[in-house]
C-alpha cells in the first residue's frame, strides 16, 4: 500500500545533516509500518525497537544516556554491530519509555551519525505529563489516514488519482460516477489502513465494519489504560457525542450535548487527551478572515472532528444497504460525513491548518478558512448538487478574497469569483488556489 508520507522519509534520509525524525499520529494510522517500509526500501540494515512491554530496553535507557553505551544495549539487543551509515534505528511506542525520548538530544548532539526515526501513538499525552523533551533536537513528520487519493490507489485506481493531479478535470467528469462510488465506498471504510486494505483486498463491507469496530474498541482501552481515572467517564462521554455533534445544521462544539448541564471546564481536558492522541482534530473559529488566521483565532468556539470519516460513519451506525442505495447515505448523514471527508483531506496537505467563520451573530457561516500564505481562501462545502451559496457569496462580497471555493458533487467550474471544486477532488485544493 503506498503512502505518500513515504516520500518525505526520502527526502529525510537525503539530508546529509539530519536530526532524529519523530512520526506522530493515532493508533492504527500505519506509522510501524511506514518507518519499517523505510527500513526495507531505503536501507540495507534496520534494527526495530518497541518500548511497549519492554523491560529490557526500559532498563537500559533507565541506567544512563550515554550515547555509546546505548549503541552497545541496541547492538546487543539486536544482535549485530550497527554501521551508523546504512542501517535505519526504528524506535516505537517511544512514550512507554520517556528516557528514550530523552536520549533522542544526546544522539543528535554527540552521535548524529546515527539515523533514528520514531514513533508513538500517545506522544501528545506522555509530553503533558511532564516527560523531558529534546526541544530543537529533532523534526516530526505527521502522518493521518489514507487520504481519498492514497485509497483510490489501495483499491487499483491509480490512473483516477493521476487524472486529478494533472488537473484534467475535463476527463475526470468524463468517469465521474467511478470516482462518486469510490467516494461512498470511501465514507463507509475510511482511511485506517487495515481496513482499507481489508476492503481492497475482498470488497466485503462486513469485515470492514468488524475491523473498525476493533479499532475504536481498542481506543476506549487506550482510554481507560493511559488517562487519569477520574477523567476516564468525561472522556468517553465527550468522545461518544462527537457524531452527534456533526450531524447536527451548526456544528459548533455544544458542551451540552454531552449531558444537559455539562461546563467546558469539566470537560476541557478531556478535549486536550483526545487532540494530543491523535483521535480528533480541534478546528477553531476565525473572527476575522485575516492573516495570519492564528492571530484571530477565537479559542471557546471549535468543532471537533474524529481522526478518519470510516470510524465516524461506524460510530452512525451507517448501514451497507444505505451506502449502495443511490445517494441516500448522502441524503442522511450529508452534513457530518461530507465535511469529515473535506477537513480529513485538508489535514494532510502540507501548510494548510483549517478554521471556520461565521460573523458576530451567526447567522452567515464559512465551513472552512485556508490561508495560502498571502490571502485567505473561504471553502464551503456542499454534500450534494445544491448549489446555493448564500453565505459564501455574502462573504465574497464582503471581504473580497481572490477565490472563493465551494466544494460539492458538480463538476469542476471555474467563474469570475467562484471555483467550484468537486468533493472527489478536494485533495487537490492546494494547487487550484495558489
Amino acid at each position: 500500500m503506498y503512502r505518500t508520507a513515504i516520500e518525505a522519509l526520502y527526502k529525510w534520509k537525503a539530508k546529509s545533516t539530519k536530526k532524529p525524525l519523530i512520526i506522530r499520529g493515532a493508533r492504527q494510522v500505519g506509522k510501524t509500518w511506514l518507518m519499517k517500509e523505510l527500513g526495507k526500501a531505503a536501507f540495507e540494515h534496520s534494527v526495530y525497537v518497541s518500548f511497549d512491554n519492554n523491560p529490557r530496553m526500559k532498563e537500559l535507557f533507565s541506567a544512563g544516556l550515554d550515547v555509546s553505551r546505548l549503541v552497545m544495549g541496541i547492538e546487543l539487543f539486536a544482535g549485530h554491530k550497527i554501521d551508523p551509515v546504512n542501517t535505519l534505528i526504528i524506535f516505537d511506542e517511544v512514550q512507554e519509555v520517556p528516557q528514550a525520548l530523552t536520549s533522542l538530544k544526546y544522539f543528535n548532539e554527540n552521535a548524529p551519525q546515527y539515523q533514528i526515526i520514531c514513533a508513538g501513538s500517545l506522544l501528545g499525552v506522555a509530553l503533558h505529563q511532564g516527560t523531558s523533551f529534546p526541544v530543537g533536537k529533532v523534526e516530526f513528520l505527521d502522518l493521518y489516514p489514507l487520504s481519498f487519493a492514497e485509497f483510490m490507489r489501495a483499491m487499483g485506481k491509480e490512473q483516477f488519482v493521476s487524472l486529478l493531479e494533472q488537473g484534467d478535470f475535463a476527463m475526470a467528469a468524463t468517469f465521474k460516477q467511478e470516482y462518486i462510488d469510490l467516494l461512498k465506498h470511501y465514507y463507509y471504510v475510511g482511511g485506517m489502513p487495515e481496513v482499507a486494505l481489508s476492503f481492497a483486498e475482498n470488497g466485503d463491507f462486513n469485515e470492514a465494519r468488524e475491523i473498525q469496530q476493533r479499532i475504536l474498541a481498542a481506543y476506549e482501552q487506550d482510554f481507560s489504560k493511559h488517562a487519569p481515572h477520574e477523567t476516564v467517564p468525561r472522556i468517553r462521554m465527550l468522545w461518544n457525542s462527537i457524531p452527534a455533534q456533526l450531524t447536527k445544521e451548526n456544528k459548533k462544539f455544544i458542551y451540552g450535548l454531552i449531558k444537559d448541564g455539562a461546563r467546558a471546564r469539566e470537560y476541557e481536558y478531556a478535549v486536550m487527551w483526545l487532540t494530543d492522541c491523535g483521535l480528533v482534530h480541534k478546528v477553531h473559529r476565525a473572527t476575522a478572515p485575516s492573516l495570519p488566521l492564528k492571530a484571530y483565532e477565537d479559542l471557546k468556539a471549535f468543532k471537533l472532528f474524529l481522526v478518519d470519516v470510516g470510524l465516524l460513519s461506524c460510530m452512525t451506525g451507517i448501514r451497507q444497504d444505505v451506502l449502495l442505495d443511490g445517494n441516500e447515505l448522502f441524503k442522511e448523514f450529508k452534513g457530518a460525513l461530507t465535511e469529515q471527508y473535506v477537513l480529513q483531506q485538508l489535514k494532510t496537505l502540507h501548510g494548510i491548518e483549517p478554521y471556520y467563520w461565521t460573523n458576530e451573530r451567526s447567522t452567515a457561516e464559512i465551513d472552512f478558512l485556508l490561508s495560502t500564505g498571502n490571502a485567505v481562501v473561504p471553502l464551503e462545502v456542499k454534500a450534494e448538487v445544491n448549489l446555493q451559496s448564500k453565505s459564501l457569496r455574502a462573504f465574497a462580497d464582503k471581504f473580497h478574497p481572490p477565490v472563493s471555493v465551494r466544494s460539492s458533487m458538480a463538476d469542476y467550474k471555474r467563474e469570475d469569483w467562484l471555483l467550484n471544486l468537486p468533493l472527489y477532488a478536494v485533495g487537490n485544493i492546494s494547487s487550484c488556489i495558489s
